[in-house]
């Protein structure tokens, strides 16, 4: 009885209700895992983590001095999700997404939003995600956001609710696709009998979308990675040789006549799409960071001319700042004149004064953030932090307001993690992955990351956070 004094604290868990019992629809997972023997339970696990090692799955975790890569811990116990839950993630997902790049064309076009005033025109161009370079230069088939990675939690409620936006190079998606190989490896039967959708498609659905934006038969399509020292790699090499495509970096990439070209054997070839896995500023020297070792020298031209579709369009970090982001309500509101599906965590930015009061006489009940930093970064949680840490970031929100924003600490939801010998709850965030080609596809799963300590609300992978394996069931 592996359940038998698993306890919820109060917090909504994802498997279990808050009598112990599994929650309705997961009941087939709940019984397998309550009848295994904690030994059983324990050489699962173990195997796991040695398949994970034998896979190289690894993460650099900057947190560390020096910065360490290691293996991303995995959690043998999945993640469900029910399949109306499932409909509901998916349909507010899409309709999201399709607002955003929305967003986007009329950002980098008309400015119809600013002009309406539906949003600050000084929110935009004091954003670092805006590139005024990009002004009227359209991406192929007017798309930007073709990889979406969104963050979403749920509250007290059982609610899900969006966290933030990753519309630039969202990471991760290698960690759910190996993550449910490893699941088929033990749970193969639990699988089929859990009756639980199957994500294997995903690397084919990408090559699809990119294909899509090509608008060839047969087109030319590379991932550019910064290179081996990057803390996602592993990531990079996994989805180039999953698509059947090159993996490149600088060096093997040059511009000729106002196309891109890849140094082969053969002589140089055209490449028509990248999935570019750089920074806006690091990608051209030439029009962005000139001190950029690792960009390709004039691609930019490349872009403006329309020869060459970028995956995601530059200038997409626009979209997913963090003050942009307490706006995306009203801009699928404008944009479709429909009420969001899912409702963004209620935010408070700083460069407003009457919230920046606000913050800083609450700041030790909310979590603040930085405007654009990812990855845990940039980030203070008020109950766990010093009052130090509360004088420190008072002090810095009054410097440069428009960079921080804050939100009310919302304890995450739990989920059963083997910990230590024992079946206990842990703090659980969700990122599906959306690909945005002919048409808009959810992923339906995504990576659950988890907080490995004790009460933690912390999972990031750059942060030492952990994954499980995220189960969508049929019916």
């Amino acid at each position: 009885m592996n359940f038998g004094e698993y306890n919820t604290s109060g917090v909504y868990d994802e498997l279990c209700e808050s009598t112990g019992l599994p929650r309705e629809g997961a009941e087939t997972v709940y019984n397998y895992f309550n009848s295994l023997s904690l030994d059983e339970l324990r050489a699962r696990q173990k195997n796991l983590e040695v398949s994970m090692m034998n896979m190289g799955i690894t993460f650099n975790v900057y947190s560390e001095e020096g910065g360490i890569e290691r293996i991303i811990p995995i959690d043998i116990i999945p993640r469900i999700i029910r399949a109306k839950e499932w409909e509901h993630l998916e349909k507010g997902l899409k309709q999201r997404i399709f607002a955003l790049n929305e967003f986007l064309k009329d950002i980098y076009s008309e400015q119809k939003i600013l002009e309406d005033k539906v949003m600050p025109s000084e929110t935009i161009f004091s954003s670092k995600g805006f590139l005024k370079e990009c002004m009227h230069v359209k991406p192929l088939k007017d798309i930007y956001i073709h990889i979406t990675g969104t963050d979403l939690i749920r509250n007290a409620q059982g609610e899900f609710v969006i966290l933030e936006d990753n519309l630039r190079c969202p990471s991760g998606v290698s960690y759910m696709l190996q993550g449910r190989e490893l699941s088929k490896q033990g749970l193969a039967k639990l699988i089929s009998k859990a009756k639980v959708k199957s994500i294997s498609d995903y690397p084919e659905k990408l090559f699809q979308a990119l294909k899509y934006i090509s608008g060839k038969a047969e087109p030319t399509i590379a991932v550019l990675t910064p290179g081996i020292y990057n803390s996602a790699y592993y990531e990079h090499s996994y989805l180039a040789q999953q698509m059947g495509v090159e993996l490149v970096d600088y060096r093997d990439l040059i511009v000729e006549n106002d196309f891109l070209k890849l140094r082969t054997t053969k002589g140089l070839k055209t490449v028509d799409v990248l999935y570019r896995r750089l920074d806006d500023l690091f990608i051209d020297p030439i029009h962005f960071n000139p001190m950029s070792l690792i960009g390709i020298p004039h691609l930019f031209n490349v872009y403006k001319k329309g020869n060459i579709g970028l995956a995601n369009a530059l200038g997409t970090g626009v979209a997913d700042d963090k003050v942009v982001y307490a706006y995306v309500p009203k801009i699928i509101k404008y944009y479709l004149g429909e009420e969001p599906i899912l409702n963004n965590v209620e935010t408070y930015l700083c460069e407003d004064p009457k919230s920046r009061d606000y913050v800083l006489k609450n700041i030790e009940h909310l979590v603040v953030k930085e405007a654009n930093e990812a990855g845990g970064y940039g980030m203070l949680i008020g109950p766990k932090a010093s009052r130090e840490e509360h004088e420190l970031f008072k002090q810095k929100i009054l410097q440069n307001p428009r960079n921080y924003i804050a939100q009310p600490t919302i304890s995450l939801s739990t989920s059963p993690c083997f910990m230590d010998g024992t079946i206990e709850p842990r703090h659980v965030d969700l990122r599906p992955y959306i690909l945005y080609g002919e048409d808009i596809h959810v992923t339906p799963g995504g990576l659950t990351r988890v907080a490995l300590k004790k009460g933690s609300l912390v999972v990031n992978s750059s942060q030492g956070g952990g994954s499980k394996d995220t189960w969508v069931l049929n019916k």
